[in-house]
């Protein structure tokens, strides 16, 4: 049986500020924005080529206080492009950093181990993390 993670909620303060980040500075797709009541709104964006999508909304996640979400990860095949990328976009995002060690041989040394981060404007944190090859 195949599980996959489809959706995750991010919990913000501002949804209007919020879906403007991810679809306009980091390139989400909108996939859905709904007004269920006047007490609840729920976006849907999901990042290119992505399997799994975000929910942000008014009234989606009562008990996460905006910016609680830690270590949300994506991942991309070459992390300089993606960092100028995101840096074009106006996203204030870290330089590129090296954690651990490969391990196998890989022709580009980011390859399993680069990451940059950055925070939406709630203090949600994400890293982005280069694999370009898998075994």
């Amino acid at each position: 049986m195949n599980w996959t993670l489809e959706v995750v909620v991010v919990p913000v303060s501002d949804l209007d500020r919020a879906k403007a980040f991810y679809a306009d500075q980091l390139g989400f797709v909108v996939d859905h924005d709904m007004v269920i009541n006047h007490e609840v709104r729920i976006v849907q964006l999901t990042p290119p080529g992505s399997g799994c999508s975000i929910v942000i909304g008014k009234g989606a996640v009562p008990h996460m206080p905006p910016g609680s979400l830690k270590g949300l990860q994506l991942v991309v095949p070459d992390l300089h492009k993606a960092r100028a990328e995101l840096l074009d976009r106006g996203v204030e995002v870290s330089d590129i950093q090296v954690l651990g060690k490969n391990p196998r041989p890989v022709p580009d040394p980011l390859d399993n181990v680069g990451f940059v981060f950055f925070e939406d404007p709630d203090g949600n944190a994400w890293a982005v993390q280069q694999i370009s090859t898998r075994p």
